[in-house]
């Protein structure tokens, strides 16, 4: 995301004293707000070359409650699986944006693994918790239905980016969340650019209008939507990624994340990068050094996916 420094200034102080400007900071706060939501982009076409596909898959009643599985044409067994959530401030997004899967699916699909991307309910059918519960349902569906194509549900890597990274994180830390869906425990999490691990903390500094239509004002709920405030016991291994571009500091607050995750006793790593809060999403897979830096992360995780990296 490009944008200059005073104006991610005007948009924390909100809007400014004179109260003619106040036109102002509402559209520069919808501007900002835009460029954190995905793209309205044509999905990515689900058929390619050496890549079969199933699109649309049903894990719950809902109709955004549905995924798309992409695997090798060739076919194979064991394969682990790799489960993306989309961002989107958590009222919008797509699973089948091309920032979503493209580059994913053409690395990591070829090297024999499943790439596994979901949607979920959005604001405001269903806030962050909602959602949360419907990653987990996903989660569950896909641990008991992943050899149809070939996976093995215990071999399973959940990624997400921005609000999506949000909501894995919150169900890693949450074991209520885990319990409730059925989910077993999986291999590892990579959160991709979330600026809300303390939740607590986010709404009581200045901060982006979005946070409080996902979030709401009062205090008492924020604790179930806080990553950080459910974390009381170690999690599965956790990579969290974050811009280094953002002025809102969102390595802080992973940072302090991490912390928590180590001083429990859980695997957490800090991956900084010089990369916009939408190219940390939309790159990773590419064939570059920041992606490889996620893969020595995921070779770390499990022996059969260390090896499927390394084709």
């Amino acid at each position: 995301m490009s944008i200059r420094p005073w104006l991610w200034l005007l948009l924390l102080l909100g809007a400014p004293p004179v109260a003619q400007a106040g036109w102002l900071a509402d559209r520069l706060a919808a501007r900002l707000e835009a460029q954190m939501l995905e793209p309205d982009a044509v999905p990515w076409r689900l058929r390619q070359p050496g890549i079969a596909s199933a699109a649309g898959l049903a894990y719950g009643p809902d109709a955004r409650q549905r995924l798309d599985v992409y695997w090798p044409a060739a076919g194979g067994q064991g394969m682990p699986v790799l489960v993306m959530v989309h961002g989107g401030a958590w009222r919008s997004g797509s699973r089948q944006s091309a920032a979503v899967v493209q580059h994913k699916v053409g690395r990591w699909v070829p090297r024999g693994m499943l790439l596994v991307s979901l949607d979920y309910r959005l604001l405001p059918q269903a806030g962050p918790l909602q959602q949360a519960q419907d990653v987990a349902a996903a989660l569950a569906w896909l641990q008991r239905e992943a050899a149809r194509w070939g996976g093995d549900g215990r071999k399973l890597v959940l990624i997400g980016h921005s609000a999506g990274a949000h909501l894995v994180s919150l169900l890693a830390a949450s074991r209520q969340l885990q319990r409730q869906a059925g989910v077993q425990p999986w291999l590892g999490t990579v959160a991709l650019d979330s600026a809300a691990y303390d939740v607590a903390a986010l709404m009581q500094q200045r901060h982006y209008r979005f946070y409080d239509q996902a979030f709401g004002g009062d205090p008492a709920a924020w604790p179930a939507l806080s990553p950080m405030a459910q974390l009381q016991q170690a999690m599965p291994p956790l990579l969290a990624v974050c811009s280094q571009q953002r002025p809102d500091r969102p390595c802080d607050d992973a940072a302090n994340f991490v912390a928590r995750a180590r001083q429990l006793g859980g695997r957490a790593e800090l991956l900084p990068q010089a990369l916009s809060h939408r190219d940390i999403n939309q790159q990773l897979g590419a064939d570059d050094g920041y992606t490889r830096a996620v893969e020595q992360f995921l070779r770390g995780l499990d022996a059969e996916l260390a090896s499927r990296l390394a084709r």
